[in-house]
């Protein structure tokens, strides 16, 4: 699976800034002015991984593959888009397919860019939380009570709707609701915005202390605290244009370890209960996603759907005994190479190599 993210926000609060800058190139139309986004733009984002070169040379291979996640960027939501304001409901329709919804909120002043009804990140989330609800009711108020005979699954169905209506009309958000494992497996189809898990990115100016000690944000309510990423877009715009170790001295600048899009990924990752796995061989190296708890078999059939109903064992060892003892071979001898079978529960960092039978 790849990580897919919707990035959404009221217009010049700097979203298309840093969707560009993400991308390390000008894809988007970043104008400082409202609506300059008309269409979504996707782009495919490596994750950061710098074990896999590692691992690369180990097992001398030119060809590296890194997990990607995928972002799209959404026009500049307004006050009533639910309703077909501004750019209305055609935009909110592309992050449904979306795992995650990423809310840029305007941290900085800047009289050159028109204010198109930002105000301050609290409201500006409200305003975006407003429209993302009344998308949902729209969704829920299409939903029917089953006739005749329903079955279980669909009065289960029906009760969920009729909970996260009730919800919703409060304003509360769908994720707020108490459902259980059988009312969200009836609902996942509806792809609920509020449902998704979120992550609100500040984007403040390059010299606010905010990029350094996120503890300092306000507390915004209905958001966990560490859900909440102070990021400089133009930061981010200018680490794009540079080298490896140029990024790396510009972040110590800083006083910064690591980048916005690292931080981003890697909160993303941990909000959707996400890990990687790697494979080592002399065609290539590459990183896989799953979710944690995902055993062997299902994770076989990510590299190809065969696989998984082929499946036999999986030879597994950690990336730091691979690392310390020079690839497969020095594992092996020294014994700490690990056969596993279907009930085996991937782990971060678990170089791979699965036997598949004809």
């Amino acid at each position: 699976m790849n990580l897919s993210c919707g990035i959404v926000g009221l217009p010049n609060v700097g979203k298309s800034t840093l969707f560009n800058a993400l991308l390390s190139k000008q894809v988007a139309d970043a104008s400082n002015y409202p609506f300059c986004t008309i269409e979504p733009n996707v782009g495919i984002v490596e994750v950061p991984d710098e074990r896999l070169a590692v691992l690369a040379k180990i097992v001398n291979t030119q060809k590296i593959v890194p997990a990607v996640v995928k972002f799209v960027d959404i026009a500049g939501l307004v006050s009533g888009a639910s309703k077909g304001e501004g750019l209305g409901n055609k935009f909110l329709a592309h992050i449904r397919e979306t795992d995650l919804i990423v809310y840029v909120l305007r941290g900085f002043e800047d009289e050159k860019v028109v204010n198109a009804g930002s105000t301050n990140p609290k409201s500006d989330l409200e305003t975006l939380k407003t429209e993302l609800i009344l998308a949902d009711l729209q969704t829920l108020e299409k939903q029917s009570e089953p006739r005749g005979k329903p079955s279980k699954e669909q009065l289960i169905g029906w009760q969920a709707v009729l909970k996260l209506r009730e919800a919703l009309n409060q304003g509360r958000e769908a994720r707020e609701v108490n459902l259980d494992d059988e009312e969200m497996i009836q609902i996942k189809q509806l792809n609920l915005l509020t449902l998704k898990s979120i992550i609100v990115v500040l984007n403040v100016s390059e010299k606010d202390p905010l990029l350094l000690d996120t503890s300092k944000i306000e507390k915004i309510e209905g958001v966990e605290s560490n859900d909440v990423i102070a990021i400089s877009a133009l930061v981010e715009s200018e680490l794009a244009v540079l080298e490896r170790q140029e990024k790396e001295e510009y972040l110590k600048s800083l006083g910064l370890e690591k980048s916005g899009l690292e931080r981003l990924i890697q909160r993303a990752y941990e909000k959707l209960n996400l890990l990687s796995f790697l494979t080592a061989g002399e065609k290539e190296v590459r990183a896989w996603t799953v979710v944690k708890g995902t055993k062997a078999p299902q994770a076989a059939g990510v590299i190809h759907t065969d696989f998984e109903k082929s499946f036999i064992k999986a030879q597994v060892c950690s990336i730091d005994d691979f690392v310390r003892e020079g690839g497969w071979k020095g594992v092996k001898e020294k014994g700490l190479v690990r056969f596993e079978g279907k009930e085996y529960e991937m782990k971060e960092g678990d170089v791979v190599e699965f036997m598949i039978g004809a």
